[in-house]
């Protein structure tokens, strides 16, 4: 892997020794972004770790393996435990929303092959670029895992042995924050499940404290997009369509309204329509390339599907210094992920393949 790609790490064994390699492995990404985090959050670094130890028992509580891991990847970077925690909340420190993204997810009946096939952009600050990796875990006695993610972050956007895979938007507006569970150890928590079923059972049972939209699949071919908010989980009617697209706006019946899309990123709306057509368009003989190219696509240019800095004004959910940082599809299937860093209109995508598989 050269600078041009995102590296691959790989951690296998017990909880504690999954996080320990982890953190052994992206200590230097792991120490950059928390001093991004103080800097980006107007925080101190005392003040954070204050912040993130008020979260440790709900972490006690719904998930303590994801918390003895998180302990092991303190020891692995060598970072004071509340640090290690701090990685795992993000914004939600200052209760400040993140990101932009547009996200798919298209059934076998949609696709050239008759795979599903799912993924995303992931826009956000262009530091993030600095942090990035896929990390492949192989847990003990839990599903292998195979995921980009940064700076620490145990659950990010990814799949799992079982076909089980999910990626993710920021959504503008809706319910407002509260002291919940983050959605980072949602996500790995979800990439430990068996089946479509089992991960909306847990969106049911965990709540968050702010708001995400998520699309789903897993290895029987069943798809969904999920609306997750602090007021529990809005599931979107698939219409027989046999594929999914979302962007940063709410679709669902119960929040989606002038005041919540008026928080919503202006370009949301336009992507949406786009990401949908392109879908839409070659639905019946999709591949891998085609979703590749949609995720390159300018509609809207600089901030279409595949997005630019510009010179417009800033917005609370990602500022105009905002890109592309990654884009990723993913073949369940074949367990596998491409993945490209940076804007895939300039850069390639990269093969990553979970362990034991060709």
């Amino acid at each position: 892997m050269d600078s041009a790609t995102y590296p691959l790490f790989v951690a296998a064994g017990s909880p504690r020794e999954l996080g320990v390699q982890h953190g052994e492995q992206a200590a230097d990404r792991i120490h950059a972004f928390l001093d991004f985090l103080a800097s980006s959050l107007r925080l101190s670094r005392e003040t954070m770790r204050e912040r993130a130890l008020r979260f440790r028992p709900l972490f006690e509580k719904v998930c303590p393996h994801l918390l003895e891991e998180i302990d092991g990847l303190a020891e692995g970077a060598k970072l004071n435990p509340a640090d290690a925690l701090v990685v795992q909340l993000r914004g939600e420190l200052a209760m400040l929303p993140e990101g932009a993204c547009t996200t798919f997810v298209v059934s076998r009946r949609g696709t050239s092959n008759g795979e599903t096939l799912i993924g995303q952009t992931s826009d956000t600050p262009r530091e993030i670029m600095e942090f990035g990796y896929v990390l492949r875990m192989e847990p003990t006695d839990r599903p292998a895992l195979l995921m980009w993610t940064f700076g620490g972050m145990i659950g990010y956007h990814g799949l799992n042995e079982h076909g089980v895979a999910h990626f993710a938007n920021a959504l503008g507006g809706g319910p407002p924050w509260r002291f919940a569970l983050s959605h980072y150890p949602l996500k790995r928590l979800m990439l430990e499940q068996r089946s479509l079923d089992d991960v909306l059972a847990l969106m049911r049972k965990v709540r968050v404290c702010s708001n995400g939209n998520y699309v789903l699949c897993d290895g029987d071919d069943r798809i969904a997009d999920v609306e997750l908010t602090s007021a529990g989980p809005e599931v979107l009617d698939e219409k027989r369509d046999g594929f999914l697209v979302h962007a940063n706006h709410f679709l669902c019946v119960a929040h989606a309204c002038p005041e919540n899309h008026a928080q919503s990123l202006p370009d949301s709306f336009c992507r949406q329509e786009r990401m949908t057509k392109l879908v839409a368009d070659r639905f019946g003989s999709i591949n891998v390339d085609d979703m590749k190219a949609a995720l390159a696509d300018h509609d809207g240019h600089p901030t279409g599907i595949c997005r630019h800095p510009h010179d417009g004004p800033d917005h609370s959910m990602l500022d105009r210094r905002g890109c592309t940082v990654a884009a990723i599809i993913a073949e369940p299937a074949r367990r596998r992920l491409h993945v490209c860093r940076g804007n895939p209109c300039e850069n390639a995508f990269v093969e990553y393949v979970m362990h034991g598989d060709k």
